[in-house]
């Protein structure tokens, strides 16, 4: 079955040029173009695709207020697009849900491989918003003296669990995390999932951000 994609963005050069790039794929299928927030919304209400592509800053409804929505109704994933990479975008978009921030420079391969990521329910992260994504996190995390709280925050994992969230934010892949912890890729599948469940994350990207405010791994650990 095709990936199924609504791109939205509110220049029609952009939006042509992606759908363009996408329709090329024999697995990926462009189901609606929407020009703003609002009707980035009804496209996914009226065509259930499996990935959104959504710019942040549009007219009638911004990007972040249309993933808000999207996230919340749907299980549709969303993969936002911005010329901007501004920390505050980044932690909006994916506190709103978002699985997905790429800038619009991204090349041709990379935007097809985000939205085969994303609808394949992983996902991904610009190199260059990671860093700055993380080198925030660190510095809130030391402004607001956030590490009494930490312990209490990961008591609800297993000793089992914890270490697979500090490998999953060393960015080790399911299968990586087995060899690693020697144990079946299923059984990993099964303590990524407590993981989301018990902390209450949406997915792989918010438990990278859960691991670095509590501390759990830090920039440049093993």
């Amino acid at each position: 079955m095709s990936i199924r994609v609504v791109v939205a963005d509110d220049q029609e050069l952009v939006r042509s040029g992606f759908t363009m790039i996408l329709q090329a794929q024999p697995d990926i299928e462009v189901v609606a173009e929407a020009g703003d927030g609002a009707e980035a919304v009804a496209a996914v209400e009226r065509h259930a695709p499996d990935v959104l592509l959504l710019d942040i800053r549009m007219p009638v409804m911004d990007g972040l207020d249309a993933a808000r929505r999207v996230c919340a109704g749907s299980a549709c994933k969303v993969v936002m697009l911005t010329t901007f990479d501004l920390d505050e975008y980044v932690y909006e978009a994916l506190y709103a849900g978002a699985s997905g921030f790429l800038l619009k420079d991204v090349r041709r391969d990379d935007l097809v491989h985000a939205v085969r990521v994303v609808a394949a329910g992983d996902s991904l992260l610009a190199p260059a918003v990671t860093r700055r994504l993380v080198a925030d996190i660190v510095r809130r995390r030391h402004e607001e003296a956030a590490a009494d709280v930490t312990p209490r925050r990961l008591e609800v994992l297993t000793a089992r669990e914890v270490e697979t969230l500090r490998l999953l934010a060393r960015g080790l892949s399911n299968s990586e995390i087995a060899t690693t912890l020697f144990v079946s890729e299923h059984t990993v599948k099964t303590h990524v999932s407590n993981v989301l469940s018990k902390l209450g994350l949406r997915d792989r990207v918010q438990a990278v951000i859960c691991a670095y405010e509590t501390g759990l791994v830090a920039p440049g650990s093993p």
